[in-house]
């Protein structure tokens, strides 16, 4: 049988993140036979502005998948399916007849609003709208008892959701503004893909990207047209919701030279989890890369809680609808980048052999860009109790050791907040295999963490969604077979031995808001 005959035996699984776009290819034992890396460029037009350019993030996105199959040695008539595992709360608005931007830098340049950002943009609506949206869902909840009010009472509308900076657009581009009542789309990045995959036939998100924008009522499954009201966004632009493993058409076949079935759409938390196999309730899945994010599975139910944690819909499939609470840490993958590019390092493998090659800090403790959940963007970061003595290991330390200790403030507040009881922690992301944070986060819950064989986890996730989709794998129970499991960190000391330290470092966070 010739490469280009062969039958479709593989699945590819691609992973849009914060800092690269990556493209695995899968067998049917969810082992990895091609792989491509593209970095993402983002754009900062202004302090605290983070933008994307879609033309390029579209190269990239359809290098990765061609250089993918390439390094496996397959063709591309050999693909079952393609899942898209997509960051979150990034977005785009665009003319319903032509796939570009309306938002733009410049004259060129058509842009992503993106995820990271802490600017102006959301800052200044979050601060004047804010108490008031949660005054009238709570008010409107107690009167009719009815749960489309329960989560807009419950939601930080944090600077990483869509429902500010979305705002924002339609009050202050011209554009967007003009055409809202008829010819503008919005999408996040998974909608914007599967437009131009498509070219423009297909139009629509899955229910995980939609929970996570801020204006998508997970309990009742919809857009929020009250908030849409309130915000002043018209609810014409918002794309149809599927389900999270669906058959969502084909990519043209000028794109990659056949149609590939695009068999899943899920946003990059809810896809690691996926990939994890946390389908239980009180299943516990940490990622550690851009961002810090803890996820816990509460089945059916959708558990709201205010301040720290949000709810979310994991998953659906058919029938099947599974919640998420969520609880997110900002600047893990960003500090540690940044301290190897003053070159407090050479390479990220030294950090965890750097930290423990002394006995502590000396009391040196990092402040990072944002707090856990962060709702002050503008907590200043920094280093305290700089001394003569003070050298790289030192400050290399109190980093990891700061996303040690944001674990455990949010891993606490899950415990006290989240009332399931809590199974399996699993962990992914880059920062997981920084075995010195891996260590201390498990002392510091006093809980097991298991780490897998690929950390990959949006990747595989995306995979695994498509290939039930297609067929490729029959259910969640064979999925479960396939995991591997590279490393499990156990308490090794006590929590109380690092009581000192955690004080110090809790001490010097009162000292950095509102900067």
């Amino acid at each position: 049988i010739s490469i280009s005959s062969a039958p479709a035996r593989y699945v590819l699984g691609v992973d849009v993140g914060s800092t690269v776009v990556k493209c695995h290819v899968y067998d049917r034992a969810a082992a990895v036979r091609g792989s491509s890396c593209r970095k993402v460029e983002s754009l900062s037009p202004r302090p605290g502005w983070v933008e994307l350019d879609p033309e390029v993030l579209w190269s990239q996105f359809t290098g990765v998948v061609k250089e993918a199959v390439q390094s496996a040695g397959l063709h591309m008539r050999q693909i079952a399916g393609l899942g898209i595992s997509t960051q979150r709360g990034t977005f785009i608005t665009w003319h319903k007849y032509v796939c570009y931007g309306f938002f733009k830098i410049n004259l060129y340049s058509f842009v992503f609003i993106g995820w990271m950002e802490a600017g102006c943009r959301s800052v200044e609506l979050k601060s004047e709208n804010c108490q008031v949206i949660h005054a009238i869902f709570t008010v409107l909840h107690f009167l009719t008892g009815n749960d489309r009010y329960l989560a807009p009472s419950f939601l930080t509308f944090s600077t990483h959701q869509t429902s500010m900076k979305l705002s924002w657009v339609f009050k202050n581009i011209h554009e967007v503004k003009a055409a809202r009542k008829n010819n503008c789309c919005f999408g996040t990045v998974d909608t914007w893909l599967l437009y131009r995959l498509t070219k423009g036939s297909v139009y629509a998100t899955d229910y995980s990207n939609a929970s996570s924008t801020g204006i998508f009522e997970p309990f009742m499954k919809c857009w929020n047209p009250t908030l849409c009201n309130l915000l002043s966004i018209p609810m014409s632009i918002y794309p149809p919701v599927k389900d999270t493993s669906f058959n969502f058409g084909s990519t043209d076949s000028e794109i990659f030279g056949v149609p590939i079935p695009i068999m899943a759409l899920v946003a990059d938390q809810q896809s690691a989890m996926f990939g994890e196999c946390c389908f239980h309730p009180g299943d516990v899945k940490l990622t550690m890369g851009t961002g810090g994010f803890w996820n816990v599975n509460t089945g059916e139910h959708l558990f709201a809680s205010r301040g720290s944690l949000y709810p979310l819909i994991g998953w659906k499939i058919g029938e099947e609808v599974v919640y998420l609470t969520e609880g997110s840490i900002s600047d893990i993958g960003t500090a540690i980048k940044w301290a190897l590019d003053i070159e407090l390092f050479t390479d990220v493998n030294e950090t965890a052999e750097m930290a423990q090659s002394i006995s502590d800090s000396q009391s040196v403790c990092f402040i990072p860009g944002l707090q856990v959940s962060g709702d002050d963007p503008y907590l200043c970061a920094s280093f305290t109790g700089l001394k003569p003595s003070t050298n790289r290991n030192h400050l290399v330390r109190a980093i990891l050791e700061s996303v040690a200790f944001r674990n455990k403030l949010l891993y606490d507040i899950i415990v006290k907040k989240v009332h399931i009881p809590l199974r399996t922690i699993r962990a992914d992301g880059g920062v997981s295999n920084n075995s010195f944070i891996m260590q201390m986060t498990s002392d510091l819950i006093n809980k097991k963490i298991e780490k897998p064989a690929n950390v990959d986890m949006s990747s595989l996730g995306a995979a695994f969604l498509a290939g039930l989709a297609s067929g490729f794998w029959t259910d969640k129970k064979q999925l479960k077979k396939l995991r591997r499991v590279e490393a499990v960190f156990e308490p090794q000391k006590d929590s109380e031995e690092y009581r000192p330290a955690m004080d110090a470092w809790l001490q010097a966070m009162k000292h950095s808001p509102h900067w």
